[in-house]
């Protein structure tokens, strides 16, 4: 029971196929290929999140080095208020000069606090740049040593210190240390 229909014409009642020659298109495979872009899409949004998020905190932790007096500044805290020699390495030059006078400082405080069971408190003030040029500066700091045992002042004394800082590339860092 073959009927003849006329070139271009099929399907019931010799209407045209909406499928093309092949028929119709299986629902699951629709839905797969739907499924494949979406998850593309996804990966694709994740990764480029991914590196907004990196660029962004890269940018938020970098220790400010801008200028000489913020680099000492961002020293003696991280040096002597967080006690972070890490986070202190990342404002000193690579050729350092007399480094290890700050360092016995700061094993002259972290002693007296393990003998006599106080708390020493650095503070400083006065942040003084000296023969800044484009590529160097000087910096001069008051520091002041406290010594505190139940919320009591036990000593105090003041110290001046001098810090030598060269700029590489646009940062400032810190490449000798003296006290006066």
């Amino acid at each position: 029971m073959e009927s003849a229909m006329p070139p271009g014409q099929s399907g019931l009642h010799g209407q045209r196929s909406a499928y093309g020659p092949g028929g119709p298109v299986p629902r699951v495979r629709r839905l797969r290929l739907a499924l494949s872009v979406l998850g593309g899409m996804i990966a694709l949004l994740c990764v480029g999140g991914a590196g907004v998020v990196y660029v962004a905190y890269d940018t938020v932790t970098q220790p400010d080095r801008s200028a000489p007096d913020v680099v000492v500044d961002n020293y003696l805290r991280a040096m002597f208020t967080n006690r972070d020699d890490l986070q202190a390495e990342a404002f000193l030059c690579e050729a350092l000069v007399n480094i290890d006078l700050i360092h016995a400082l700061r094993h002259e405080i972290d002693d007296r606090e393990m003998r006599f069971g106080v708390d020493v408190v650095v503070t400083w003030s006065s942040l003084t740049p000296h023969n800044a040029t484009e590529e160097a500066a000087d910096v001069e700091v008051g520091l002041v040593i406290t010594g505190q045992s139940d919320g009591q002042v036990r000593s105090r004394r003041s110290e001046t210190w001098s810090f030598s800082l060269r700029r590489e590339s646009r940062d400032w860092q810190i490449c000798s240390v003296t006290t006066a």
